[in-house]
């Protein structure tokens, strides 16, 4: 029987689970819809999932929960997903924690990118589809792995 398909902001979803882990990710987004079908998109896949919309509730969900990956929006409002990076990196639990920012802007500043690569985070741009969204996870976890097994904590 073939996989159903549900389509939303632009990404397919399939109904069906296929690689269970329990692993958390943490997803920040402004806009509700991305979050959510990112959210879904994730949990099908077995992770377990954490959400905020906003720069500083991501930052206290951060802080409670201690994810093993964190996917984040770049442009929102009051404190952007640069600022939120700064601030996660000055607390030592979470220096390593593996980070990737997703943006709808093709066009970003060198020096924007430059500082996001300092602060160890995977640029990545929307729209997502579930693979890609599913292999960006699977590349972040695989870099906590390897930061653990380094000695390393986040």
């Amino acid at each position: 029987m073939p996989e159903t398909y549900r389509v939303g902001y632009n990404i397919k979803v399939p109904e069906t689970a296929s690689n269970p882990t329990t692993a958390t990710i943490l997803i920040v987004d402004d806009d509700e819809v991305v979050t959510q079908t990112f959210a879904r998109m994730l949990r099908i896949e077995g992770y377990e999932v954490r959400t905020a919309i906003t720069a500083e509730n991501g930052l206290r969900a951060a802080e409670e929960s201690h994810p093993d990956a964190i996917i984040l929006d770049l442009r929102m409002p009051l404190v952007d997903g640069l600022g939120f990076l700064r601030r996660l990196r000055a607390k030592a639990e979470q220096r390593t924690t593996p980070v990737a920012i997703v943006t709808g802007d093709y066009f970003l500043e060198d020096e924007i990118s430059s500082e996001l690569r300092q602060l160890g985070a995977e640029l990545r741009f929307k729209p997502m589809w579930l693979e890609d969204l599913v292999g960006l996870a699977r590349n972040l976890l695989d870099r906590d792995t390897d930061l653990r097994a380094g000695g390393a904590t986040h």
